[in-house]
């Protein structure tokens, strides 16, 4: 069962990471402008998962008539559970926020090789929190993906495109390094939070914690919406869009919504199913097929430094597999460690983000 659980969540995360960014970058490319809208629709998707926890709570209740119980609990989430998802998913909601600065002001391919360092940080942040142990080819992945990043960095306005100035091609950059940090942060943090829950985690909890984040997260960039004033000008952005008017504007946005909230859905659940860092990793594994589509489908500058990132990514990501391998610990298919293990049963007295 957890192993289905891992296929269907490593589906939804490729076509989330391949799909939100250059939906995003689609926005932006015809006319959009508003930062603090887009960090909304990266969790806004979030009541999609409404249907799978009412189809849970149905089958609780139709086990539980069989078995004579007379109450049926609607939530499975307890109050420590509720405190900490929430803090969670106040990080994610500013994690969204520098992502999608970020990627208002740097192409596609350039934002998808920052974000592809975020493996080196998730690496070094399993460690710390969840005992994740490094070794030698973990260690040569994270410099080789921290020099591909020194390299975009050192030629930081390559690609910079033509209506943009030095000054916000330079800060786009910076901010997504932070999101880039923040995020790698932010998975061994729903990693540890499983592992010090006083309850047995189930996927049907995991999506609970899922919509708590996302809400969370949502309610964080909903101020922000509110503070730049977005509700009122999203009108007149739609009439004005570049392709398609105000239906493929509106379409545009229900979809991205719907494809970011895939991408949370599927890193939070590949947590569960594996561990923290195993997201991380297909993360990063993914980015460059999404770097390959900018170039395409934007007709994006690939110059020499990025091919050089790229290729030091890979590398890195080919050190990471082959150190996995050649342990006999592949992500996907290893059993939890001790230190990272979820609790099976409940104790008699273990989520930005995401």
């Amino acid at each position: 069962m957890k192993y289905g659980l891992l296929i269907i969540n490593c589906i939804i995360l490729t076509i989330g990471t391949c799909g939100g960014p250059l939906l995003t970058r689609l926005y932006y490319n015809n006319g959009g402008k508003r930062i603090w809208f887009m960090s909304f629709l990266s969790t806004a998707g979030c009541p999609i998962i409404l249907i799978p926890l009412l189809f849970s709570f149905l089958n609780r209740r139709n086990r539980n008539k069989a078995e004579n119980v007379a109450k049926t609990e609607l939530f499975l989430m307890e109050t420590p559970l509720f405190i900490a998802s929430t803090v969670i998913g106040l990080l994610i909601g500013l994690d969204n926020y520098l992502y999608a600065y970020g990627l208002r002001y740097l192409p596609v391919s350039t934002s998808s090789l920052i974000i592809g360092t975020q493996l080196a940080f998730n690496a070094l942040f399993a460690f710390l929190l969840v005992k994740q142990k490094f070794t030698p080819f973990s260690i040569n992945a994270v410099v080789l993906l921290t020099v591909g990043t020194g390299i975009l960095a050192l030629h930081s306005d390559g690609d910079k495109p033509a209506n943009e100035s030095h000054r916000e091609y330079v800060v786009g950059f910076l901010m997504t390094v932070i999101a880039a940090v923040l995020y790698a942060f932010i998975l061994p943090l729903v990693e540890l939070t499983y592992k010090k829950a006083r309850q047995e985690i189930t996927f049907p909890l995991v999506l609970e914690i899922q919509m708590v984040m996302c809400l969370s997260a949502t309610c964080f960039c909903v101020v922000g919406m509110f503070i730049v004033g977005d509700f009122k000008v999203i009108a007149k952005e739609a009439r004005e869009f570049k392709i398609g008017g105000s239906a493929f504007y509106y379409a545009l946005i229900v979809i991205t919504g719907i494809i970011w909230q895939g991408f949370f859905l599927g890193a939070i659940g590949i947590v569960f199913c594996a561990s923290s860092l195993a997201s991380g990793v297909l993360i990063s594994v993914l980015l460059p097929m999404t770097e390959v589509l900018a170039v395409v489908c934007f007709r994006e500058k690939f110059q020499a430094e990025k091919c050089a990132s790229l290729l030091l990514s890979l590398w890195g990501f080919v050190s990471y597999f082959y150190g996995e391998f050649k342990s006999g610990k592949k992500v996907v298919d290893k059993p939890q460690q001790t230190e990272t293990e979820l609790p099976t049963t409940l104790p008699a007295v273990s989520d930005s983000v995401a």
